[in-house]
């Protein structure tokens, strides 16, 4: 069992939080992203920036059991469906019954957009946000190292 962040769009904070974890429990950390962005990871993989380049990596490096953290739904519902388990940046776990509703709404807001709407942008990023990372990758980790 492994972590991989998916670190194009990782705040540093989850970062930090997700290298605690993987040492406190003895597991793998795996960050990848392309190389316009600068990581300090001991496993680093660095990919072009090209398009899904880097979700196709951790598509390919994913396996059943290890946790992603990622904040792509689309990305989210292909590791689901390797028995990945995974996690936004927010804390937010995504499970495989409330996926397809989430990909729904991803995809009437595009529409949206494509007509001309404006849909709001993420909000900052709180210390209950990363306490709320915290607690919900502590879970992911216990069920999977219960479970694998």
């Amino acid at each position: 069992m492994k972590i991989i962040v998916d670190a194009d769009a990782c705040p540093k904070t989850v970062l930090m939080i997700c290298k605690q974890a993987a040492a406190e429990n003895n597991l793998q950390l795996c960050t990848v992203a392309s190389f316009n962005h600068h990581i300090n990871s001991d496993y680093h993989l660095v990919v072009g920036d090209s398009p899904q380049e880097t979700d196709i990596k951790i598509v390919n490096l994913a396996k059943k059991g290890d946790i992603v953290v990622t904040q792509d739904w689309g990305l989210a519902a292909i590791l689901l469906g390797k028995g990945a388990g995974v996690i936004s940046p927010t804390g937010r776990i995504f499970r495989a019954k409330t996926i397809d509703f989430l990909l729904e709404e991803r995809e009437a807001k595009a529409k949206f957009r494509r007509a001309g709407g404006r849909t709001k942008g993420p909000r900052k990023r709180t210390s209950e946000d990363d306490e709320r990372f915290v607690s919900a990758l502590k879970t992911l980790i216990n069920q999977r190292l219960t479970k694998y």
